[in-house]
């Protein structure tokens, strides 16, 4: 396979990932892996493409350099646009530009209807990515490193240079002519990818080996999501909350159990990333107790032969209002009908005893941190507990979501 030349390959990958996807968008910065992409999957030609840029704006020339990264867009016939990020003060600096790059792509996405986005990640990007998660402590699946395909965001984001090294994407781009622009942040060693990228290279440190021990661990990853799966067997859904079979739960082993936690907090939760893993661990603990504990906004408590996992009417009651004819409360709703000047708000305690939470299935907390639609300070409809005609609510997930995330790094 690597013997193959970088087109072949890359094709062959865009084949594997892409399919018959009729549009995609490329994530353009304009360096070398970017920008070879960029023509790669022009020459590939399958889909109808967009490329984007992101100016995060931390440093001079990087609105002169989206510009380019426009021009070069264009030259292929390419539509681009620039996509410009406000910076606000505090906080780990790269992780909110990282954040905030995958979120304006996936908005940019979301207007031109693109169900995938291509990223320029190589194999040098995989084995430095190895590296920095093992000096972190990372487990098997931090170490599996980078996927060819993942979701996020409501985007499917895709990597298919990731058999390719980053010498090869600039000795293709040289030896037909293009050019691309260098990061001069790729030299900082204020930032940890460079020590790290800078380390390999003083080491020699084979890149192609540290890229198949990830290959390899993330076959060991695939197989504990598949056994996690099978002890979830029976689980089930209820108004946004979830219950897992306690039995089958308690003799996992810790490993299984830590996974069936997590995705299970971030099914109930809406949350886009897992929470800390010390954290999980002593709530692990906790449960074996048979205690009731509350994390990441999700009460925890086993009861009845399930473990059952419902949203925290307080942290409910955090998620701000929504409006709108289609809106998303919570990261867990969608509520349509909503007239102006109505919004969507944690429905909480207060009204509950006008109201049959008992009669609707649901337990006081399920039913509290449950949608309220209102104007002003007067609850006009309760849809979970009591349906109505011109209003209805319905949640994000379902069991076939659960089991998603539970694949999901």
């Amino acid at each position: 396979m690597t013997a193959e030349p970088v087109a072949a390959r890359v094709h062959a990958a865009l084949d594997h990932l892409a399919g018959t996807r009729p549009a995609l968008g490329i994530a353009l910065s304009g360096g070398g892996d970017s920008t070879a992409l960029l023509h790669l999957a022009h020459g590939w030609g399958r889909a109808r493409l967009l490329a984007a840029t992101v100016d995060h704006g931390l440093r001079p020339g990087s609105a002169a350099e989206a510009q380019e990264a426009g021009r070069a867009a264009a030259a292929l016939g390419i539509p681009h646009e620039t996509l410009r990020w406000t910076r606000r003060d505090g906080g780990n600096l790269m992780a909110a530009a990282r954040e905030a790059r995958l979120g304006l792509l996936a908005d940019w996405a979301g207007r031109h209807g693109l169900s995938a986005v291509l990223l320029g990640h190589t194999l040098d990007d995989q084995a430095e990515t190895v590296l920095m998660r093992l000096n972190r402590g990372a487990g098997v699946d931090g170490l599996s490193a980078m996927a060819p395909a993942r979701e996020a965001f409501g985007v499917t984001w895709l990597r298919p240079l990731l058999d390719v090294g980053r010498a090869e994407l600039r000795q293709w781009l040289a030896a037909r002519g293009l050019g691309w622009a260098d990061d001069p942040s790729n030299e900082n060693e204020g930032f940890e990818r460079v020590r790290v990228r800078k380390t390999i290279a003083a080491l020699d440190l084979p890149m192609r080996q540290l890229a198949q021990s990830a290959a390899n661990l993330a076959m060991a990853r695939d197989a504990l999501c598949a056994f996690a799966a099978q002890v979830a067997q029976g689980a089930r859904s209820r108004a946004g909350s979830l219950a897992l079979p306690l039995d089958p739960f308690r003799a996992a082993p810790l490993e299984i159990r830590r996974r069936l936690l997590v995705a299970g907090l971030r099914f109930v939760s809406g949350a886009a990333y897992p929470p800390r893993r010390e954290a999980v661990l002593h709530a692990l603990a906790a449960l074996e107790t048979g205690a009731r504990l509350t994390l990441e906004g999700v009460i925890a408590e086993p009861r009845d032969g399930f473990l059952w996992l419902v949203r925290e009417p307080a942290a409910a009651a955090r998620s701000p209002a929504a409006e709108g004819a289609d809106a998303v409360w919570d990261r867990r709703w969608r509520v349509d009908g909503l007239r102006a000047g109505q919004q969507v708000r944690a429905l909480g305690h207060d009204p509950l005893p006008g109201l049959d939470w008992r009669g609707a299935g649901l337990t006081r907390d399920e039913a509290a941190s449950s949608p309220g639609i209102w104007a002003g300070g007067r609850l006009i409809a309760a849809p979970v507990l009591r349906p109505v005609p011109d209003c209805g609510a319905k949640p994000l997930r379902g069991m076939e979501e659960f089991g998603a995330l539970l694949y999901t790094h």
